[in-house]
């Protein structure tokens, strides 16, 4: 069986047959063009019944995404034995003009600026055991004219002087005690723990979550309340002049209210009861510290992790502050699950390099949507198909599986032409040649029989 059509067998209950049949054709001409990912370039690489206006059909076709990345990662991907943390990330592609839906200035980490574009949010299943994410679902994110307009009170408030005088000292009159627990949630927010509740009750039943993994964008209070909303325990970071305390452990002073925060946590004299660990590279000394603190703006303690970094020579030092909401959670589990968040950022870079998550010029919301989607779907197939030819050939890569599809089209193209088919010895031969034409990994010589 073709092992495209093999993949893809598991969409029969999601899709009909005629969109799944389309699609099939357009996965196979993006596993075999070159040059930038478009509709006219899958029109061009494409078989027969990949027409350029079939290609426009099925960008114009509502496909449930969500439902697809589950079916092949549940069918080709999952394992049971294996822990699964749920990453959430944000990517920006670059878009020229105003046509397109949804384009406006987001900031970009790769730029260090806002640029123009859009923007996608999208959730990772990420594999302890195999250390590597397979996307869920992705969301365009859409500046709203409420956005747009707190954005620019934020920044004027940012740039106005500061006041002459401040306020007295003291709670203000009138003012009323806020629940922490209890704090209307941003847009953003909203939309974030929509897309997690869905995903959790498709693959509920299968993969239970318990870790939800966030980069220091997130590393705030109402992300934390997002999260305790959906049943998971947060892993995020927090600024490196984060305002974080103690708890109070003195004695109770027998009338009013008992205190809560102890003394100031210093960075510069962190408690040595809290060091965990102490590695030496070189002129870099590490130290772990973990413990339990306070911060004002969170409802509840944190699992805090500070790794902290001084070089002996100059005698500068660096800290990075990880934080959890599970208490329980060892110190080397929080920064080892905090580094495989990182795993999403790969997901983006193949969506992008391989699959025209950058390279898209649709317009419409609906094809937009798709072009995106499809990116991130491709990166769960070409890991399926990877993973299959990965026994007979262990060093393959996504370079080395489009090159290989990519000759199998040359080779079908030529043998068409020819009068007569050649001899099955040198067909095997020219089709293993020309199929290794580009790869980066070289195919191990065929090892013939006794």
């Amino acid at each position: 069986m073709d092992p495209i059509v093999a993949v893809l067998a598991c969409l029969k209950p999601a899709l009909p047959s005629v969109v799944r049949r389309q699609l099939g054709v357009i996965v196979l001409a993006l596993l075999t063009m070159t040059g930038r990912v478009t509709m006219a370039g899958m029109a061009r690489w494409s078989s027969r019944g990949g027409s350029y206006r079939t290609i426009q059909r099925f960008f114009q076709t509502h496909v449930p995404w969500a439902s697809l990345c589950w079916l092949v990662f549940r069918d080709h991907h999952h394992r049971p034995d294996s822990v699964y943390l749920l990453a959430g990330d944000e990517t920006v592609v670059t878009k020229a003009g105003t046509a397109t839906h949804g384009v406006d200035r987001f900031f970009s980490s790769i730029y260090g600026a806002p640029v123009p574009g859009l923007a996608f949010f999208a959730l990772s299943l990420v594999s302890v055991h195999e250390r590597r994410a397979f996307p869920m679902a992705i969301e365009q994110v859409i500046r709203t004219p409420a956005d747009k307009a707190a954005t620019k009170a934020k920044k004027a408030a940012r740039n106005q002087p500061p006041a002459a005088e401040r306020r007295k000292p003291g709670r203000p009159k009138g003012s009323r005690t806020r629940s922490k627990t209890d704090r209307p949630l941003s847009p953003e927010l909203q939309r974030i723990g929509t897309m997690i509740g869905t995903l959790t009750q498709r693959i509920a039943p299968l993969v239970p979550l318990t870790y939800l993994l966030l980069d220091g964008y997130f590393g705030h209070a109402a992300a934390l309340q997002m999260a305790r909303a959906q049943n998971l325990h947060l892993i995020s970071k927090l600024r490196t002049d984060a305002a974080l305390w103690l708890p109070y452990t003195g004695r109770y002073a027998g009338r009013g209210p008992r205190q809560i925060y102890g003394a100031k946590l210093d960075y510069d004299a962190l408690p040595s009861s809290a060091l965990q660990t102490t590695t030496v590279v070189g002129t870099i000394t590490t130290r772990i510290f973990q413990t339990h603190l306070l911060h004002k703006e969170f409802p509840q303690p944190l699992n805090v992790v500070i790794i902290q970094k001084t070089n002996t020579q100059t005698g500068k030092q660096a800290h990075v502050i990880l934080f959890s909401s599970d208490l329980d959670l060892p110190a080397a589990t929080i920064i080892d699950y905090y580094g495989l968040r990182f795993q999403i950022e790969f997901n983006f870079r193949d969506a992008k390099q391989h699959w025209g998550l950058e390279d898209f010029m649709n317009v419409t919301p609906a094809a937009v949507t798709n072009a995106a989607n499809l990116a991130l779907f491709m990166v769960t197939v070409a890991a399926a198909l990877v993973a299959d030819q990965r026994v007979d050939d262990p060093e393959i890569s996504i370079l080395d599986l489009k090159a290989g599809y990519r000759g199998q089209k040359y080779i079908d193209v030529v043998m068409k032409l020819l009068p007569e088919k050649p001899d099955p010895v040198l067909f095997t031969e020219l089709m293993r040649t020309v199929t290794s034409l580009g790869r980066i990994h070289p195919r191990q010589p065929a090892t013939s029989p006794p």
